[in-house]
């Protein structure tokens, strides 16, 4: 059903980036269901790398802008370290109404790079969402659980203070594509950090 994304083994590295795919029972208050989802991790804050800096590093997908939770304070951040938390917590956002179950129509380029992520509009003109490198602290997709084979991709994003924390969340057309973003941010982490290094 979901392909299986193997976790990378690490080599020494003070700080980069991690993808892991677990598979989470993921409840949901809509008609008491309990869903299953397989969710692919890039946590910014792990001390593991894969050390391969010649993953293509810039992509550009195709995703819908679900909605956004901003400026969080950074206590309520820190309660959502664990992909299930902040799986879990947009549920609980969907269900408040502070974020719809659906997108809108319009289709979005979400382009990533070493420089971070930027979402445009389809021509390009209009930039709507830039989300510099260094400001992630965490990007991960799952099944949004409505049967239609999409995901959610959510990424958690600070401010240069580190004051307040906000959740970005799109829908990606497949389980792959979603996960296609994360490995592509992954190489892009590993990019900078080696830069870094030189």
């Amino acid at each position: 059903m979901f392909r299986k994304v193997k976790k990378r083994h690490s080599s020494s590295s003070s700080q980069s980036s991690e993808i892991s795919t677990k598979s989470k029972s993921v409840d949901s208050s809509l008609g008491g269901l309990s869903r299953s989802s397989t969710a692919a991790s890039l946590d910014t804050d792990s001390t593991k790398s894969s050390g391969n800096s010649t993953s293509e590093t810039c992509a550009e997908f195709r995703v819908k802008y679900l909605g956004a939770i901003e400026r969080l304070q950074f206590d309520m951040s820190k309660s959502l370290q664990e992909p299930l938390d902040l799986i879990n917590y947009i549920d609980a956002a969907q269900q408040d109404g502070k974020l719809p179950f659906v997108p809108g129509d319009e289709e979005m380029i979400l382009g990533v790079s070493r420089y971070g992520v930027k979402v445009a509009s389809l021509d390009q003109c209009d930039v709507l969402h830039r989300h510099p490198l260094f400001l992630i602290m965490r990007m991960l997709c799952y099944d949004d659980g409505l049967g239609a084979g999409k995901n959610l991709l959510a990424l958690k994003t600070t401010d240069s203070e580190q004051e307040q924390c906000s959740i970005w969340v799109y829908q990606c057309s497949s389980s792959e594509q979603a996960q296609s973003v994360c490995k592509v941010l992954s190489a892009s982490f590993d990019c900078a950090l080696t830069s870094d290094k030189s």
